[in-house]
């Protein structure tokens, strides 16, 4: 089975816990069958491989994303990488291309497209190889995955079916509508439009390159900046006469906003927090380590962070994204491959920044034009190279770079270290990679 998992969007609704870094389905929220938490990626990545261990997926993703993949999900997963956002069609193009030339998957092979962040359970994974297994027979170019409606939603497009079988034909799209609308399609016998779909690898090529000409994948990343931002949707979806869908009706959700993402936690807490007797319906996702305490609360969603408090009743949560576009605040936290880092404190010529490695792992050899840096072991061993200089380093070490100057770290166990970083213009820009000669 070839899946391509779309990764993209910073999961703004989802504020302050997501941000341009660390979007939305990287965020630890769910408890697997051991009790740990783990993200909407790792809990779908998971359910593929206990329905099908051996199946190609290929994460489509920008390189923002890469580092938090990889901490989540190992170095091994395929990436198909976009070199800039271009929206769902060439996104999935550009996959489909990686997966012909860098993969080696052949034209006839069956294809199934989905988000990354949807809360199914197996069942879906078992449709999912039905929809593929249906794309391999040929009877159409497209075979949508269309999901039985539980409500007039409107935030999710409709496809209109020829008929109730469980595959039928498409009578037409509808674009999100208003809620009385919705109820109109669903008396209609409309299905939502999760944003599911299989097709031959073969064909898509041939439209990709109908609509926008392209002879392999390494000729169409060089030139994807140039691609018109389009929806696979209106690209294809809506335009292809030989088109399929087929009924699911088991559990889905959408977790885009704080209201049915609470819907879908185990708990009532996350982190530090205490709810008194008399809450009802609370929830609080506190990532900060001091206790959030909640009194006589109903119906409310707290989640604290590094970025930010966010309060708000459950119904207007869903709204809270254009507020949350006014807040102007860097980014204080973020997965990287070796492990992570946390703002600790911000001030006009410095700043302090609490980094963890993970055991094996290694940053980078870099330098900063702007900067000087200063590094203190809390826990943990490791080594460091300085300028081509190799040292060990064990708790209490400090290690001082000036700037200009060529380092990297490496972790022999998990290791916690505190930086400093020193001078008038630090950013995250001003950093200058090498190759590691030593």
């Amino acid at each position: 089975m070839n899946i391509i998992l779309l990764s993209g969007g910073s999961g703004k609704r989802l504020w302050p816990l997501s941000n341009e870094i660390r979007s939305k389905q990287f965020l630890k929220l769910f408890k697997n069958e051991h009790g740990e938490y783990e993200s909407m990626v790792q809990r779908i990545w998971r359910q593929i491989r206990q329905i099908d261990p051996d199946a190609e997926v290929t994460v489509a993703t920008s390189k923002s994303q890469v580092p938090a993949i990889h901490n989540q999900l190992g170095m091994d997963v395929g990436i198909s990488l976009e070199p800039c956002r271009r929206d769902t069609f060439p996104a999935i193009v550009l996959a489909t291309a990686y997966l012909a030339d860098v993969r080696g998957v052949g034209p006839e092979e069956p294809v199934v497209v989905c988000p990354v962040d949807p809360y199914v359970e197996s069942d879906y994974f078992r449709m999912i190889e039905r929809l593929g297994e249906q794309a391999a027979k040929g009877e159409a170019n497209l075979v949508l995955m269309g999901i039985e409606p539980t409500y007039p939603s409107e935030k999710y497009g409709y496809i209109l079916p020829t008929s109730t079988d469980e595959v039928s034909g498409v009578t037409a799209f509808r674009e999100k509508p208003d809620s009385a609308t919705a109820e109109e399609y669903i008396r209609q016998g409309a299905l939502w439009n999760g944003g599911v779909f299989a097709y031959k690898l073969g064909y898509m090529l041939s439209k990709a390159r109908e609509l926008i000409g392209f002879s392999d994948h390494e000729s169409l990343f060089s030139r994807y900046e140039t691609l018109p931002k389009i929806s696979f949707d209106y690209a294809v979806a809506e335009k292809e006469p030989s088109i399929q869908v087929m009924r699911y009706g088991g559990t889905w959700k959408d977790l885009g906003t704080w209201n049915t993402l609470t819907e879908a936690m185990r708990e009532p807490c996350i982190g530090k927090a205490v709810l008194d007797e008399r809450c009802e319906n609370v929830h609080v996702v506190n990532e900060l380590d001091v206790p959030v305490l909640a009194m006589g609360l109903r119906d409310v969603v707290i989640a604290a962070s590094a970025e930010g408090i966010f309060v708000s009743d459950k119904d207007s949560s869903s709204y809270n994204k254009p507020l949350v576009d006014k807040v102007d605040q860097q980014v204080m936290f973020a997965e990287k491959s070796w492990g992570g880092y946390r703002v600790l404190d911000v001030e006009d010529e410095s700043l302090t920044i609490k980094i963890t490695l993970s055991a094996g792992q290694g940053m980078n050899y870099h330098s900063h034009k702007n900067r000087n840096e200063v590094w203190v072991v809390a826990s943990g061993r490791g080594r460091t190279i300085v300028d081509g200089m190799e040292q060990q380093i064990a708790p209490g070490d400090v290690i001082t770079m000036e700037a200009g100057c060529r380092h990297t770290v490496f972790a022999d166990t998990d290791l916690l270290m505190i930086e400093v970083q020193l001078g008038r213009e630090i950013s995250v820009h001003d950093k200058q990679k090498y190759p590691l000669e030593y």
